[in-house]
């Protein structure tokens, strides 16, 4: 990757299709929503592994070689020219081996106060109520309850995400992360990409949050039967608003947003 790597990664719903809307405005970088890299990763890391019976003839340098290459070979129009954001929810699962893989990379990860996170999905849902999501598995039944409880299971859209995210934050490699929270992003957009660019050490770039434009994700989006789930807006605001959550799943979720304690920052972690 001859311009560098860095990823986009943390929680759904808190900003990181933003995110990558704002940092394209920048021509020296090259970002988006959720690529496929991320799949085909863990596919090569299967198998690469001892679960392949042929892995024996492949040794640590050729793994090296091997994932490394699926981001080289991915990117190879962009990286001779721009820096690369990959994002997807797992890389921070996936810290330590990327760590291993480019030295030099470092992580942005969106956060939203996870209740939020949680009635944001919802509003979703309901919004699309002629649709069903592949999210809940395209099941027609459900409630609120149970759409929450699936979603903030250790398998589910925002359970996984949320471990993954305490492990990378706890973890040995968390000076390679920071937590930019979308409260910041809607609010002070330009603080906060000064933010990501002082981080990763980039030159600061002055972007236009009242004209954002991100085209592309109207397909995938509807393929997942939840039309609007990367929409962005074009002009970067916070929306005020009453949540759809019932009182007991609001505060039920209200203590999960860790990095708001500061007992919890053993390891200082960046969070703007």
């Amino acid at each position: 990757m001859q311009q560098g790597i860095h990823f986009i990664s943390g929680l759904p719903r808190s900003g990181s299709t933003l995110l990558a809307a704002l940092l394209r405005q920048n021509p020296a970088l090259n970002a988006g929503m959720t690529s496929p890299v991320g799949g085909l990763f863990t596919a090569m890391l299967r198998e690469v592994s001892q679960g392949n019976e042929t892995a024996v003839f492949i040794d640590d340098g050729q793994r090296e070689t091997l994932l490394r290459g699926l981001f080289e070979n991915y990117y190879f129009r962009v990286h001779p020219t721009q820096t690369v954001f990959d994002t997807n929810r797992l890389w921070t699962s996936k810290l330590p081996a990327l760590a291993a893989l480019f030295p030099a990379a470092k992580m942005v990860c969106c956060v939203r106060h996870v209740p939020w996170v949680l009635d944001s999905i919802e509003r979703l849902i309901r919004r699309n109520h002629l649709e069903l999501s592949k999210i809940f598995s395209f099941e027609p039944g459900g409630t609120v309850y149970s759409r929450v409880e699936g979603l903030g299971a250790g398998a589910g859209m925002v359970g996984f995400a949320w471990n993954a995210l305490r492990e990378a934050w706890f973890g040995e490699q968390s000076d390679r992360i920071m937590l930019l929270t979308y409260e910041t992003l809607t609010e002070r957009p330009q603080a906060a990409l000064d933010a990501v660019y002082d981080f990763i050490g980039l030159p600061r770039f002055t972007h236009d949050p009242l004209n954002v434009v991100f085209d592309g994700a109207e397909e995938f989006d509807a393929r997942l039967g939840t039309p609007g789930l990367h929409r962005v807006g074009a002009h970067v605001r916070p929306v005020p608003r009453k949540t759809l959550l019932p009182p007991d799943l609001f505060r039920r979720f209200e203590p999960d947003s860790f990095w708001r304690d500061p007992a919890q920052n053993l390891n200082r972690v960046l969070v703007v």
